[in-house]
C-alpha cells in the first residue's frame, strides 16, 4: 500500500480522531495534570522532574508540545491534539528509526497499552531487525508486582508477545501505567551482563521509566498523559508523539505506513 502523504495523513488523523478534536475530555485532561503535579505516582510514569512543576505550567507545556487548548478558563467538553504536532514527532520518530537502522543498535519495544499500540510496534520492529537491529526480548519475563490501586489488590506479569513486552494478569494482557516492568528488564539485563537496548520504542510507564534510566527512548502519549510530554522538555526522551492511543491497531496503519516510508525502512 502507498504511504499517505503528510496532508493525506493529517486528515486521518483527525478523520479518526486520533488527533483534532479529541475523545479524551478536557476534564480528563486537567484532572490528571492535577495529580501530576500533586506528584501521582500513577501519573508520573517513573519519573522524575527538574522543579515542581505547576499546574500552569504543564497545561502550557500541552498547549505547546500537544496542542490541547491553552484556556485556564476552559474547564469542560472537547479538548484537542494539533495533528501538525503529532506529524512533526512521527517525523522525528522516522529519522531516529532511520539512524538506529543505520547503525544497527539494539532495540527494545514495549506497550501499556498492547491492545492498540502492539500492533504499530510489531511492524517497526520486524522492519528493524530485518535491517540487522539486534531487537532485545525476554528480560525479566516472569517478574510479577503488585497493582496495589486495584481492589482486591492483583498481580501483574512481564510477558513477551511478537517480541514486545507487555504486562498481563496472568491470562489476559493489560492496559498499565506502571513503570515496574521496564525497571525489572533492565535490571534484569544489568544482572546477567547483558547490554541495555540502544533505543527504546514505547509508551507510559514503560517509556517513563526507560527515559529516567538515561536510555535513548521515543515515546508515545496521549493528551491526558503529561508526564512523556515533561520529560523530553527536561531532556529525558527524544520524542514523545502527540496522539489519542485508544484505538484500533488498524486505525494506526496509515501512521506506521508514513514512519516505515520517511525511514527508509519500508
Amino acid at each position: 500500500m502507498t504511504p499517505p502523504t503528510r496532508a493525506e495523513l493529517i486528515s486521518h488523523l483527525v478523520r479518526t480522531g486520533i488527533a483534532g478534536h479529541v475523545d479524551t475530555s478536557r476534564q480528563n485532561n486537567l484532572r490528571h495534570y492535577r495529580r501530576l503535579v500533586q506528584k501521582d505516582p500513577y501519573h508520573q510514569f517513573g519519573l522524575t522532574f527538574s522543579h515542581d512543576w505547576t499546574f500552569s505550567e504543564v497545561l502550557a507545556l500541552m498547549n505547546k508540545r500537544c496542542g490541547v487548548v491553552g484556556d485556564e478558563d476552559y474547564v469542560w467538553g472537547i479538548d484537542t491534539i494539533d495533528p501538525d504536532l503529532t506529524v512533526d514527532a512521527l517525523e522525528a520518530v522516522a529519522d531516529r528509526l532511520a539512524l538506529a537502522a543505520e547503525r544497527r543498535e539494539r532495540i527494545l519495544f514495549a506497550t501499556g497499552h498492547p491492545n492498540k499500540l502492539q500492533g504499530t510496534y510489531r511492524v517497526w520492529k520486524d522492519a528493524l531487525s530485518a535491517r540487522g537491529c539486534p531487537v532485545v526480548t525476554a528480560a525479566a519475563r516472569g517478574y510479577t508486582y503488585e497493582v496495589t490501586t486495584e481492589r482486591p489488590p492483583n498481580r501483574r506479569f512481564v510477558v513477551w508477545r511478537d517480541e514486545i513486552a507487555i504486562v498481563t494478569d496472568g491470562h489476559l494482557a493489560r492496559h498499565s501505567h506502571h513503570p515496574f516492568a521496564m525497571r525489572a528488564i533492565l535490571g534484569d539485563l544489568s544482572d546477567r551482563g547483558e547490554p541495555w537496548p540502544q533505543l527504546v520504542i514505547a509508551d507510559h510507564g514503560f517509556a517513563g521509566a526507560a527515559g529516567e534510566a538515561g536510555v535513548p527512548t521515543l515515546g508515545f502519549a496521549d493528551c491526558n498523559d503529561p508526564a512523556l510530554f515533561l520529560a523530553e522538555h527536561e531532556g529525558k526522551l527524544l520524542v514523545t508523539v502527540p496522539l489519542d492511543d485508544g484505538y484500533l491497531t488498524e486505525d494506526y496503519a496509515p501512521l506506521r505506513d508514513y514512519v516505515l516510508s520517511r525511514s527508509g525502512l519500508s
